[in-house]
């Protein structure tokens, strides 16, 4: 089971065809953007993805990461969040403070988990790592 934050809707994201990539207009934030990741020491663990929706999401779902090492592909689905026995958020999205769920003190949720995956035994392709054959 997850501790994944979710009960309050999501704001929505342009689909990905009307998604805007990084310009030429975007070089300061980058290079502030990686100023603070050096920082913090986290360069090498965070990077940039493009927020964008493929189909919407309810507030009580969250969408699966799984993967194929031996066929080298990536899959994703939705869970039930309260249901998911995917433990790792790989993705997750800023939240700013006005859009804090009500009661929760500001600044204790920065981000909302956006996808999750494991590292082992519930991707397609790691039976052997659960001795499943």
């Amino acid at each position: 089971m997850t501790d994944t934050k979710v009960g309050f809707p999501r704001s929505p994201l342009p689909r990905f065809e009307e998604a805007e990539g990084l310009g030429p207009q975007d070089t300061e934030f980058v290079k502030d953007l990686v100023a603070v990741l050096a920082k913090y020491g986290n360069l090498d663990r965070f990077g940039l993805c493009l927020l964008h929706d493929h189909f919407p999401l309810s507030a009580d779902e969250v969408l699966v990461e799984t993967n194929d090492p031996e066929a080298r592909t990536l899959h994703a689905h939705v869970e039930k969040a309260d249901g998911t026995r995917h433990a790792k958020a790989s993705q997750w999205r800023f939240v700013p403070h006005a859009d804090h769920e009500p009661g929760r003190e500001a600044g204790t949720d920065s981000c909302q988990e956006i996808m999750l995956c494991t590292t082992l035994d519930l991707c397609p392709g790691r039976e052997h790592e659960r001795g499943d054959r």
